[in-house]
């Protein structure tokens, strides 16, 4: 199933796409698509119903995150031995992990405003996890079984923030609409195998990112083991998984980022597409 939710910020309705692209409304079936529609047995339930008994939406709304009430939004770095390179860092033998805010969430298609006095704001495609259940300190062979399904991110970076202001990454990570996610949760029984998806970024119509997800140094099954480790696992939690390279750091011969008026699309194969409008800070 691909899952969504659509409508203004902060009044989003459930929804899913059918087999024809058509937007359906599950509003009379869910309140919202959050952490207890995730479950095994709920999307189990949503699948058994038939779209074309559900109301088609009219018009081109709105998207908005596919996922209510995120409470972590969690991120792993370097996880591409080619983008480890470009950024000029060791290949880590342990996954990176690091967060964004979760005030940075927002609908694939929204506009990204730069941080105020932003110099080096950056892209990053992404696959992103949603986890379906909770999972705490589970086994790598089991781990998928946690998962709800697959999201496309944007994982915008400001890359001064990041690495020449001292301390975490996190201060780069977590600006206001950094996290585009979406267009839909395209559930894992849909995507197959999620080591082999096709994902790319173009910027201003100019492809700066090819590549695919079996590249990865640490699999996603391997991910979602390792990070309930530390922490617990909660629905609606999301990991998004590293780059491939091509990021704005790392074109040659100099590093070119975001600035007012660029335009960026970006897509992973069976998960969509996402499209955002850069924009100058301001005062919200």
């Amino acid at each position: 199933m691909k899952l969504l939710r659509y409508g203004p910020a902060g009044h989003e309705q459930p929804g899913l796409i059918d087999g024809h692209g058509t937007l359906r409304s599950l509003a009379g079936q869910i309140p919202d698509l959050d952490a207890a529609h995730l479950a095994p047995a709920s999307l189990a339930r949503l699948a058994a119903i038939d779209p074309a008994s559900l109301p088609a939406v009219a018009g081109s709304p709105r998207l908005g995150v596919p996922v209510a009430g995120t409470r972590k939004f969690l991120a792993i770095g370097l996880n591409y031995a080619d983008h480890a390179a470009e950024s000029n860092l060791p290949i880590p033998t342990e996954p990176v992990v690091f967060t964004k805010a979760v005030s940075c969430l927002q609908g694939p298609n929204d506009a990204v405003m730069l941080p105020k006095d932003s110099r080096k704001s950056d892209w990053e495609v992404e696959l992103g996890v949603v986890i379906g259940t909770t999972a705490r300190y589970v086994e790598e062979r089991d781990a998928l079984d946690y998962v709800a399904g697959y999201v496309v991110v944007n994982d915008l970076s400001e890359r001064e923030y990041q690495i020449e202001r001292g301390g975490t990454w996190d201060k780069g990570k977590g600006c206001d609409t950094f996290g585009p996610v979406g267009p839909w949760l395209v559930t894992r029984d849909e995507v197959g195998d999620v080591q082999n998806l096709g994902m790319w970024l173009e910027v201003n119509g100019e492809r700066k990112q090819t590549g695919n997800t079996r590249t990865m140094i640490f699999a996603v099954a391997t991910l979602v083991s390792y990070v309930s480790r530390f922490m617990t696992l909660e629905s609606g939690d999301i990991i998004t998984t590293g780059t491939p390279p091509g990021v704005g750091m790392g074109q040659k011969p100099a590093p070119v980022y975001l600035a007012p008026g660029d335009r960026i699309r970006l897509g992973i194969e069976k998960l969509g597409e996402q499209s955002q409008t850069v924009h100058a800070w301001r005062r919200r």
